[in-house]
């Protein structure tokens, strides 16, 4: 190529397959703080919930089969938020490293559709590494059965899908200094009313806080769970749980997009 030869643009997917090695080589180095930060605690309550009390008599046995799907939900919800919200929250706030991506040549929404895939992947990786730990440490659980992999592989996408997007529009609005907020007033309402602990159909003894949860998309990633890992279990039908994951993670996308472009151009 002579030097005054002007060179060929960069294809729009080398760019994208740029940002996301870049996050995913920054996440293998910080593996094993991702992983506490997002296993610690679920992990820690399993071991009071579906080891600790079940030992003493004061929880029922066959709480464990209603408790794994939900803390594979949280592991799953959790690490997905995590890893787009608090280093978007960084990059506009402290650090600045969003100009050097802006500064890419990509558009906005294909920099704010890197940072959701990666946070998918970061939810796919908590969720494999919390069953089988949970599992073990729970012991037999009745019900449990891998027969609906696919049912599960779908749940676990469409929920990484919708927590990743969720952390792309709350990296956005919320300000370096209101990060403590965001899991005081955000993430753990979301955490405890999502039916993680307990299934979605036990709340009929309180119907108006049965209704009042669907518009908290953890609750259909832990029915979802239910009735991949533990389907003979009262749960939402999947076909519901599909349609509100897909819904939502559509919703919160949009959103989220509209915002990281407002944000990264004021």
């Amino acid at each position: 190529m002579n030097p005054g030869t002007p060179r060929p643009p960069v294809p729009a997917w080398q760019v994208f397959w740029a940002l996301l090695l870049r996050d995913l080589r920054v996440a293998q180095r910080e593996l094993p703080y991702f992983l506490v930060r997002t296993a610690l605690q679920p992990i820690l309550f399993v071991i009071v919930f579906g080891y600790l009390l079940p030992k003493m008599n004061f929880v029922q046995h066959g709480y464990g089969t209603a408790l794994l799907p939900g803390i594979v939900a949280i592991s799953l919800a959790l690490s997905s938020i995590q890893s787009v919200a608090l280093p978007m929250v960084q990059d506009f706030g402290w650090t600045r490293e969003i100009e050097d991506r802006l500064l890419a040549p990509a558009s906005p929404r294909m920099i704010a559709f890197e940072k959701v895939v990666a946070g998918v992947i970061a939810g796919l990786v908590a969720a494999v590494f919390v069953l089988p730990i949970a599992r073990l440490i729970m012991g037999p659980i009745a019900g449990l059965t891998w027969s609906e992999g696919g049912s599960l592989i779908l749940v676990t996408l469409l929920g990484a899908t919708a927590f990743s997007a969720m952390g792309l529009l709350l990296g956005t609005a919320i300000q370096p200094q209101q990060v403590g907020l965001m899991f005081s007033v955000i993430v753990a309402p979301t955490i405890f009313f999502g039916c993680a602990y307990y299934p979605w159909q036990g709340l009929a003894a309180v119907p108006v806080l049965k209704y009042a949860v669907l518009i908290n998309p953890l609750v259909y990633v832990s029915e979802g769970m239910r009735g991949a890992l533990t389907p003979g279990l009262p749960h939402m039908p999947l076909g519901f749980v599909w349609l509100a994951l897909t819904l939502i993670s559509v919703a919160f996308w949009v959103w989220g997009e509209r915002a990281f472009e407002r944000r990264a151009f004021s």
